[in-house]
């Protein structure tokens, strides 16, 4: 039984993603022990958008993780003493729950939820040759009769998922309204009006708003999608909506892994140029002045056409195109991050330049403090709400980014899903007639809800941690209706 077990590959981001979710839940304890941190925090949540939005960014971390855990299927042994042979393809947690939709591979193209393919093939029908679409080999497939049972199969999916995703809301609704009414003291109905008037000091009506909508969403698809392609597929025949889902892993890649990569040169130099001024300031100004006179497209695209010349001259050094791929991967958002550190360094040496003469860090130089322990007790911690207000906002960028160099055939590689890359193969079908859309479609519209709810987060980050950016938006509260006279009196506005 022990040889039939998978063989795990851990790949260089699978390393990375895995260690920053331990450091992100190592600063949630720091977050949670610290009042002013936590307070801070709790200004994030109350912006309905970053609310929101942080609800949509955790369910696309869910699946980076899914998609983040690889291994090989152990292949059939020939006999007991046979050495254990493994697959050649690398598949992820991800894969092994959605194996339904790889293994629906058509021949073609086939439009979003149909059962007979896009493109029209010659088929003999009562002795007579016809061009016509032929059935497909796994959309729709259990249709008896797909021109009567069609329309009434997807009918009757989508309300079986609205049902059930209606209940799940309720249940999530209810677990809000306990949490809420436990914490403060409230009785059920006082906690229920509360969150529906959006009067409790976190906005759950917008979190419970989200969650309702994705429920509504997520649970037809799911219904939908083992029996349909519910996005159609490409021209290889492969589901969109499959390829969509993995692309969602190299976005947030891209997205974490090159901006903790712009971090050490960042905050180091910058903290460094604005302390010590003089000739090490003037040193490190030229060097991110150079950097940014150098457009970053052709910088970024002549260090990925290096990687990749040193990549196919060296291909002993893989078991398995996927650790291939990710290698690249990998360098390419260390590129990202090496040529892109230059905005960060110039506004954190603006802010140490402003601190060192502030008569906290004056009177530890005077009693002999070193320079190094100055910054690094003193200074690094009263800019790192800087830090944490770029690099959320640089992630949508950098998924944006990944997009248009992929687009140019500089980014990711071919052989792994990117939205980039959606985009660049559906180029050519836009120009069909007719219009082969879907494949766009399913791409762009991935990429921006991830790019939104991660602007909308990001602003919701910058209005709690930077005071000066901060916009007050006024909110009426109405009194609730209680249960008793007691309660009335008891009624505390957040």
């Amino acid at each position: 039984m022990s040889t039939m077990l998978p063989k795990f590959v851990l790949l260089w981001t699978d390393a990375v993603m895995w260690a920053l979710v331990v450091a992100l839940i190592v600063y949630a304890r720091v977050v949670w022990r610290s009042p002013n941190l936590r307070a801070s925090w709790k200004l994030v949540f109350r912006d309905a958008a970053a609310f929101a939005s942080a609800i949509v960014l955790g369910l696309c971390l869910l699946l980076t993780l899914l998609d983040s855990v690889h291994f090989r299927r152990a292949l059939p042994t020939a006999g007991a003493d046979a050495a254990v042979a493994y697959d050649t393809r690398t598949q992820s947690v991800l894969d092994a729950l959605l194996v339904r939709l790889v293994e629906s591979r058509e021949a073609t193209y086939s439009r979003p939820l149909a059962y007979q393919s896009f493109t029209l093939e010659s088929l003999t029908v009562d002795g007579e040759v016809r061009r016509l679409p032929p059935r497909l080999l796994h959309g729709g497939a259990h249709l008896r009769d797909p021109a009567r049972e069609h329309s009434r199969d997807i009918a009757l999916r989508v309300a079986v998922g609205l049902a059930i995703g209606a209940v799940a809301a309720l249940l999530l609704a209810a677990w809000i309204v306990r949490s809420v009414a436990h914490r403060h003291g409230w009785a059920w109905r006082e906690a229920a009006v509360r969150v529906l008037r959006d009067e409790t000091d976190i906005r759950w009506r917008a979190a419970l708003t989200m969650l309702t909508a994705l429920c509504l969403l997520l649970s037809p698809a799911a219904l939908l999608m083992n029996d349909y392609h519910l996005l159609g597929t490409d021209r290889t025949g492969n589901d969109v909506f499959y390829q969509a889902l993995k692309s969602i892993r190299t976005a947030f890649v891209i997205g974490t892994l090159a901006t903790v990569a712009t971090l050490p040169l960042a905050v180091g130099l910058g903290l460094m140029a604005g302390y010590f001024k003089g000739w090490v300031d003037e040193v490190i100004q030229y060097l991110y002045t150079v950097l940014s006179s150098v457009p970053n497209v052709l910088l970024i695209a002549a260090c990925v056409l290096m990687v990749q010349v040193y990549l196919d001259q060296h291909p002993e050094l893989f078991e398995t195109g996927a650790e291939r791929a990710d290698l690249k991967l990998f360098l390419l958002c260390a590129i990202l991050g090496v040529t892109g550190w230059a905005g960060l360094c110039r506004l954190l040496r603006a802010e140490t330049l402003k601190l060192r003469e502030l008569e906290y860090v004056q009177a530890a130089t005077a009693f002999g403090v070193g320079p190094w322990r100055i910054m690094a007790r003193h200074l690094m911690p009263n800019v790192m709400h800087l830090v944490l207000i770029t690099t959320v906002l640089d992630f949508s960028g950098l998924i944006l980014y990944e997009a248009v160099l992929s687009y140019v055939g500089v980014g990711v590689d071919p052989s792994m899903n990117s939205f980039g890359g959606m985009i660049n193969l559906a180029r050519s079908e836009m120009s069909r007639d007719p219009v082969v859309w879907w494949s766009f479609a399913a791409a762009f519209g991935f990429m921006v809800t991830v790019v939104l709810a991660a602007n909308f987060f990001a602003d919701g980050v910058r209005d709690a941690f930077d005071p000066r950016a901060r916009v007050f938006r006024a909110r009426r509260l109405k009194k609730p209706v209680l249960a008793s006279p007691a309660a009335d009196a008891a009624l505390r506005i957040d």
